[in-house]
């Protein structure tokens, strides 16, 4: 399950047309209702095996279908709308639905906590491989103040900062992982 965004802008753009032209009660489709953090969202997920006309469809190893959801929420009495676009091996409409809850919690999860305690989002590295090693470090780190479980009572944040001026609890951090 791929999402499609800014960096796949063509095939984007083409399963969005995709999506707009057909009639969608003629589609496999699921859809869900839940209340929570203050809003209702109603999401409804579809999808179609017609993928015989991707240019370069070679290119995406397993690719059997195009995925729709579109996310009512209404929040304070405001109701807005998204459309999200995917690419799927998944061929069935629930499972689809759960592949995208899984990969979205999982995604705002680790984008989430990386942002807010790394500032992922601010860094500028641009030259050679210089952004992807920053985020392996950034993801070593993160998995090493998760695994930390001594201190329970630590956030990530503290976690980080303590190990900024104390050694030991850096190197009992780090150890932690392996003792």
């Amino acid at each position: 399950m791929i999402c499609l965004k800014g960096n796949q802008e063509t095939l984007h753009e083409d399963v969005k047309l995709y999506f707009n032209e057909r009639q969608m009660h003629k589609l496999s489709k699921h859809s869900t209702l839940e209340k929570g953090h203050g809003r209702i969202e109603k999401r409804e997920y579809f999808l179609s095996g017609e993928v015989e006309w991707i240019e370069n469809r070679s290119e995406w190893s397993g690719l059997n279908a195009i995925g729709m959801v579109k996310s009512t929420r209404i929040a304070d009495g405001v109701e807005s709308t998204e459309n999200r676009y995917f690419i799927s091996s998944v061929t069935d409409v629930k499972r689809f639905a759960e592949s995208v809850r899984k990969h979205w919690g999982i995604e705002n999860n680790l984008h989430w906590c990386l942002d807010v305690n790394f500032n992922e989002d601010k860094c500028r590295m641009r030259i050679d491989n210089s952004a992807e090693n920053l985020a392996v470090i950034r993801h070593i780190a993160l998995n090493l103040y998760k695994s930390y479980k001594k201190v329970p009572k630590l956030s990530v944040k503290a976690k980080r900062f303590r190990c900024s001026f104390d050694d030991d609890f850096l190197c009992e951090v780090i150890l932690n992982k392996f003792f």
